[in-house]
Formats: C-alpha cells, sequence, structure tokens
C-alpha cells in the first residue's frame, strides 16, 4: 500500500463495514484474463484455509500472493506446514486484502460470523469470492450476498466441494436417469466422534491476537480459550453448530439429488445429550424439511464414530426401486433384489477450486458449480433446521419475504444485532 492508500484505508476502517465498503467499490481493481495469472489472497489460515492456500498455489495458472489471520500464529504454523506458501505476505486485518487492487480472488475460511459481512465487502471491492461453507451466518446475510455477487457481477463460489467432484456428479446423474425409480426421500447423515470443549473461565487472548477484530458483529465477550479456534463452531454467535458445518454438505448433496428448492415446512429437535461442557449448539439433532411430493431428513450424531445407513458423512436417497448413497468416498447403488454395487470412486478436493478459477478467468459466474444463489438455497434449509430445534416449533417459511408466517421468535433469528462499527455493508 502506497502512503495515500493506507491513510484512507485506515479512514475507511475506522468508519465500519458499512460505511467503507463505499470506499472499495470507488477503488480501481485488477481482472485476470484467460492468459494471465490469478493473483489470490486466504483469509482465515487455520487448516481449512491453509488447504485451501495449498491448493490454489498448486495451480500453474494462480499464486497465493497473501495469507490474513487476525492471530500471527497461525500464519507461522501455516508456512510451516506448507512450504509452498513460505513467500505469501502476511496480513493481520482483511481489509487490507481488500484494499489491494492488485488482488484477483479471495477464500474465506473464517469462523462462521464473519463469512458473509467478507464476503459481501470482496464482492464489492471487485474481488471475486470463494467463501467457506455455510455462507451465511444467517439468512438476512445470505439474501445480501447473492444481491452483491448480482451487482456486481463477481464470481462468488461455496465451498461445497461435491457440486464439482466427479464421483458425486455421476451419482446425481443416474439418479436423474431414473436408477432407482422415483426418488420420494433423501436422507443427509453425519455421524462422527467430535471432542469434547471443557467448561473454561475468561482469560487473556494469545499475545498478537486482533480479539475485537475476530469478535467483529459479535457481541463483545470475554474471551475464553474453549471458544477459540474451530470450538467456536459451537456457540450460537459465532458459528452454526454441526448441522451448518459439516452437516451443510450433506443436506446439500440431498438437496441436489432430490432436485428440490426451498421447503414450505420443517420439523426439527435436538439437544447436548452426551457431552457435559460449554457447547450451546446441539450434539444430536433430527430435521425433516417438507416438499410437495418428498422429504429430506437429516440426522446428526457428534459422538458415535460409526456409520449411520452405511455412510459416516452422506447422502442416501431412497427411490421405488432401490436406494443410492454419495459420500465423498463413493456412490454405492442397492437396488431391490441385487447386491450393492459402488459405481464411482471418491471426489476430488482441487477440482472444486478449479471450477471457481476456470469460471473467474472466463468472468463468468454461470460457470461456477456452486454460485452463491445455490449456495443459499442449501444454507436456507441449515438455518430453518437449526431455528427449528431453537425454537422447538414446527415453522411455516415463506422464501419470497425470508420470514417464517407462523412463528415470531423464529423470525428474530432471520437476522442477527451488529455491534457497532461492524454492521453489514450497504449493497
Amino acid at each position: 500500500m502506497n502512503d495515500l492508500n493506507r491513510r484512507e484505508f485506515a479512514k475507511a476502517a475506522g468508519m465500519g463495514l458499512a460505511a467503507a465498503s463505499s470506499f472499495y467499490i470507488g477503488t480501481p481493481k485488477g481482472v485476470a484474463g484467460p492468459n494471465d495469472r490469478v493473483r489470490h489472497a486466504t483469509i482465515g489460515i487455520g487448516g481449512q484455509g491453509r488447504r485451501q492456500s495449498e491448493t490454489f498455489q498448486n495451480f500453474d495458472d494462480c499464486e497465493v500472493v497473501a495469507i490474513c489471520d487476525i492471530d500471527p500464529s497461525r500464519l507461522a504454523d501455516a508456512k510451516k506446514r506448507a512450504p509452498n506458501l513460505e513467500k505469501c505476505r502476511e496480513v493481520g486485518d482483511f481489509r487490507e486484502i481488500l484494499d489491494d487492487s492488485s488482488i484477483d480472488t479471495i477464500s474465506i475460511a473464517t469462523p462462521d460470523h464473519w463469512h458473509g459481512p467478507i464476503a459481501i465487502m470482496g464482492a464489492l471491492a471487485g474481488k471475486h469470492v470463494y467463501v467457506e461453507k455455510p455462507c451465511c451466518h444467517n439468512l438476512n446475510e445470505g439474501r445480501l450476498m447473492v444481491k452483491a455477487a448480482k451487482k456486481t457481477g463477481k464470481c462468488m463460489q461455496h465451498g461445497t466441494q461435491s457440486r464439482s467432484g466427479r464421483s458425486s456428479r455421476a451419482g446425481i446423474q443416474a439418479l436423474r436417469e431414473g436408477i432407482i425409480g422415483k426418488v420420494r426421500m433423501a436422507k443427509a447423515t453425519n455421524s462422527q466422534l467430535r471432542e469434547p470443549i471443557g467448561r473454561a473461565e475468561p482469560s487473556d487472548p494469545p499475545p498478537g491476537v486482533n480479539y475485537d477484530l475476530w469478535l467483529g458483529p459479535a457481541d463483545k465477550t470475554p474471551f475464553t480459550q474453549n471458544r477459540w479456534h474451530y470450538n467456536w463452531h459451537w456457540f450460537w454467535d459465532l458459528g452454526t453448530g454441526d448441522m451448518g458445518n459439516d452437516g451443510t454438505h450433506q443436506i446439500d448433496v440431498a438437496r441436489w439429488g432430490l432436485g428440490v428448492g426451498t421447503p414450505k415446512a420443517v420439523s426439527a429437535s435436538g439437544g447436548q445429550l452426551f457431552y457435559d461442557d460449554d457447547h450451546q449448539t446441539p450434539d444430536t439433532q433430527v430435521a425433516t424439511f417438507e416438499y410437495d411430493d418428498c422429504l429430506l431428513m437429516y440426522e446428526m450424531r457428534l459422538w458415535a464414530d460409526y456409520p449411520l445407513e452405511g455412510f459416516h458423512n452422506g447422502a442416501v436417497f431412497y427411490g421405488d426401486e432401490g436406494t443410492l448413497g454419495i459420500d465423498p468416498r463413493r456412490v454405492v447403488v442397492h437396488k431391490k433384489g441385487e447386491e450393492p454395487k459402488q459405481i464411482a470412486d471418491g471426489d476430488s478436493f482441487a477440482d472444486h477450486p478449479r471450477n471457481f478459477l476456470d469460471a473467474v478467468k472466463a468472468n463468468d459466474p454461470s460457470k461456477l458449480t456452486a454460485p452463491i444463489e445455490t449456495a443459499f438455497e442449501t444454507v436456507t434449509l441449515v438455518h430453518m433446521g437449526n431455528i427449528a430445534t431453537r425454537v422447538g416449533d414446527k415453522l411455516h417459511f415463506d422464501s419470497v419475504s425470508c420470514r417464517f408466517t407462523n412463528n415470531e421468535e423464529a423470525n428474530k433469528l432471520v437476522s442477527r444485532h451488529y455491534r457497532e462499527g461492524y454492521e453489514l455493508p450497504e449493497v
């Protein structure tokens, strides 16, 4: 950043997110063409962010020029674990990335509560965006993400890798061709063993950590070690539970296979039935999403590392003539009167970032396999399921108004309170 840009950036950052977005819109941005090397930056450099960065860096037509995190130890650890990131510039505030006109694309692997705001600001700043799942922390953010992508014409890809996976696509195609007849129900399954987080008293953040920026839109709460790296998933103001975490993948495949959009109603229940710690989100959860001619079910256990329906994490489809299961490692069909048969092998993680880069270089969002519009449809189910669990009621949903028609307590969870200085940008 030159001295003038640095002063303008500091001024914009001090205005809060909403006001700062107008500054970003006015800044000229670089554009990657078909024969150019895409300049990429990753925001949030924990396990998933590091993996993303390594993948993008391995493409000949992409260069990861910067990695960003509020925790300097994460930046150092990423470079130690991934030698191909050694020369990347280290950044502590994502707004510096957005201010850099030489950066074409960003990926967002922060805690959930930052996904939507950074994605919106990124698009308004002229960046193409790859955002981890779930794309948004609440339904209102998702609507604004769709609006921002449409307004700017930028590619906004969701990190639901199965959408680009050759194996998953083969399974969906088999369903379309009627391999198990008419499909009337799908079950998304999430079974794994999560670590307990215990109970913790407030303490000081680690040295060098910008804790206020990490909290961002969330309410100002004291630092506790068990709300920190990864464990933020299990607190409602920061995460979306495992339905939003891994469940997004399974629900996305189930919805894709059924060929459905937003359900008309949801029933859900769950709670902390196994762990005795500071968790807020469920460790056990079920949800049923109702459509006119089919059902989509979600079942989650975070204390049972054994398969459900033969799959640890996947989607199983039930048709008139048999079942078909899809998970990241395989596709298996079991027709009536026959032995189960594997019809496709596992997906490659790299296929999805590759699809994103191809769409960026063509400057064509229609080439994305998981565009934000599709992403928001899936994550709408995630939020409907979580909200129904929290209010304890069967909910009817109007997708046009993005409101529940029978429960005002549920409507309070369609958006959130944003801390002063971290309000959503105007789109």
